[in-house]
């Protein structure tokens, strides 16, 4: 890790101060979070605005931390404008994944409810019930109208795909494993744990597809790049 890009830097203090403004006024989570589009809660806004929300302090840690780590060396190579293109992009396609399987799981409850005989009436019931009174066979139709998505991690994801691509022999650490791995398996490894948990239906409170979108579009304009080497003509 060498010193902190300019952009970067930009990109830390604009996720801090979104943080730090959520705390003290809850109702921007709701305001800026990514909802299901049909939600009532859905703004367009919210398409760009959740990248730069995050659910807990540890939540924000570890996606400005992975962003200073891997970012700074990537503006470096590619210069201010090309990594702002590559970081929204990342986030963007995060987002389109991640809602794209949030319809499936939607429409598949819904379809359901509707084999079940249930009307307009009785599925706008059970999305608006608390949470704890839905049986467990409805929480992912439920949990994909209502629970908003927050965070950078699409778009860190993406930059942690691209840091592998152009630093394949860098080491780096897991917390549960006690020695480095180099770059090209370990972002491997961590995307197979999120396609492991996203195929698996789990509830981890954590949008495993979110960070399959980003690193997929990570790795499609990362290795576009440097295979045409696009790095030798840097944007500012």
């Amino acid at each position: 890790m060498g010193k902190i890009t300019d952009t970067v830097k930009v990109l830390l203090i604009v996720n801090i101060l979104f943080f730090v403004g959520s705390q003290f006024v809850p109702a921007t989570q709701s305001l800026f979070a990514l909802y299901y589009p049909q939600s009532p809660n859905f703004q367009i806004w919210q398409v760009l605005t959740h990248m730069f929300m995050h659910g807990s302090f540890f939540h924000i840690l570890f996606n400005m931390y992975a962003l200073y780590a891997f970012g700074s060396s990537l503006e470096v190579i590619w210069g201010r404008n090309r990594f702002l293109f590559f970081y929204f992009s990342a986030g963007l396609g995060s987002a389109l994944l991640h809602t794209a399987v949030n319809h499936f799981q939607f429409q598949a409850g819904y379809d359901a409810l509707l084999d079940m005989g249930a009307n307009a009436a009785n599925i706008n019931e059970v999305l608006t019930a608390p949470r704890n009174t839905v049986k467990g066979e409805w929480l992912s139709f439920y949990d994909a109208f209502n629970t908003p998505a927050v965070g950078a991690s699409g778009a860190i994801y993406g930059l942690l795909v691209a840091f592998a691509i152009y630093y394949s022999e860098a080491k780096l650490m897991l917390l549960f494993l006690p020695f480095p791995i180099k770059a090209k398996y370990f972002v491997p490894l961590m995307i197979a744990g999120d396609l492991f948990f996203g195929l698996s239906g789990s509830q981890t409170g954590v949008a495993h597809w979110a960070h399959i979108g980003g690193a997929l579009v990570g790795f499609i304009i990362a290795w576009f790049w440097k295979k045409n080497s696009f790095n030798s003509t840097r944007i500012y």
